[in-house]
């Protein structure tokens, strides 16, 4: 899929200054962290999705073994390995669409507010089910859109910068595609405020389903 389709373009262009503009976002940042940690345990091996410049990887590998976070964007993993970090904590570059980890690797998986920025999120929902171990668990917090006009505009004007949304879920219509890539969602939270409302979803993989992929 070429850089004009996969968003890739946009996160090149923005990586340098991406850590500095998401300080405003901090406060989202640590109630996702919140949510979080009383499942995170220091014998866990944990995958990251789309890490960006490592805004939850710095904050929570610290709680787990070991951490791999990855991000499809080579100038964000670069800004992320400007900083220092724990020995458990890993960067690298690669596909959520297409991981080149082995079949139940993983304790658990986060991807934070990319699916819906994602062409086909369903490959990279599939992609992290087959790399969880049975019994572990999917964090997928995922910004929704709201219902005020505020949030069609704040929308609007991402893509005017460049960003293309794939999914304009709703609460019900994301916690049904994940359930529909195999999950069973054990919570759901509503983060954030109304001009750009969060759904944090912590889901478990039903290893005894067969699901379309």
């Amino acid at each position: 899929m070429s850089k004009q389709t996969d968003n890739k373009q946009f996160w090149q262009r923005w990586a340098s200054c991406y850590g500095p503009l998401m300080q405003s976002s901090e406060p989202l940042y640590a109630a996702i962290a919140q949510q979080m940690q009383p499942h995170l345990t220091p014998e866990m091996n944990v995958l990251e999705l789309a890490c960006g410049s490592g805004q939850l990887s710095f904050r929570l590998s610290r709680l787990v073994r070991d951490w791999e976070a990855t991000d499809f964007s080579p100038k964000m993993i670069a800004q992320a390995k400007l900083k220092p970090r724990g020995a458990g904590l890993h960067f690298s570059v690669q596909d959520a669409t297409s991981l080149p980890y082995a079949d139940e690797t993983f304790d658990a998986v986060l991807i934070a507010n990319a699916l819906h920025i994602m062409p086909r999120p369903e490959k990279a929902l599939a992609e992290i089910y087959r790399v969880l171990k049975p019994g572990g668990q999917l964090f997928a917090p995922t910004f929704v859109h709201g219902e005020v006009p505020r949030t069609r505009l704040r929308m609007l004007a991402m893509r005017c910068a460049g960003l293309q949304i794939y999914n304009s879920w709703m609460v019900p219509q994301y916690l049904a595609f994940l359930q529909a890539g195999g999950f069973a969602v054990q919570e759901h939270a509503l983060l954030g405020d109304t001009l750009a409302p969060l759904c944090y979803a912590r889901a478990v993989p039903d290893k005894t389903r067969v699901t379309q992929r």
